[in-house]
């Protein structure tokens, strides 16, 4: 297989990937092309690599920055503006887990305690109920706490050791 080939392969199947969760398969196209690239791409070389018109390029690229895994740089000598990825792939995990937290486990989080202060507590049924919502939420609390170990992984001692282990 040529590099060519595999540069393109890799793109594909991983926006394809990425869409299984829950992640919009262009912005991760984008990604793994300037993950993929050499060199700072243009938003130009992105919608021509990519066959995907300015604005979507655009939007996937901003979305990146705010992500925190793409990072403008200008190229002297050049109006445009040149987009590169993060290439610290365990960087990339941390960032990745920290926005999908702050994304989805942290509004259901908030969502679960509201549920849980219902008026008329003394029925059997709204005990049931508190009892789920209570689950749901120790559930999702050790996910939270699990990500949030991963997120911290440098500060903590023990943790930073495994993952220096695994990198």
């Amino acid at each position: 297989m040529q590099l060519s080939e595999a540069k393109e392969k890799y793109i594909q199947t991983w926006g394809t990937f990425a869409t299984n969760w829950g992640i919009n398969r262009t912005m991760a196209q984008v990604h793994a092309l300037l993950l993929a690239s050499g060199r700072p791409l243009s938003t130009d070389e992105v919608m021509e690599q990519l066959e995907i018109s300015r604005g979507n390029a655009n939007m996937n690229l901003r979305a990146l920055i705010d992500w925190g895994i793409v990072k403008k740089e200008f190229v002297k000598g050049d109006r445009k503006e040149y987009f590169v990825a993060e290439k610290d792939v365990w960087y990339l995990f941390k960032q990745i887990t920290k926005e999908r937290r702050k994304r989805e486990i942290e509004p259901v989080i908030a969502f679960l305690e509201e549920l849980k202060n219902i008026e008329d507590k003394d029925s059997e049924e709204a005990q049931e109920f508190i009892k789920l919502m209570n689950d749901f939420s120790s559930v999702t609390g050790k996910i939270n706490n699990i990500m949030d170990l991963a997120i911290k992984s440098d500060d903590h001692w023990l943790v930073g050791k495994i993952t220096n282990l695994l990198k």
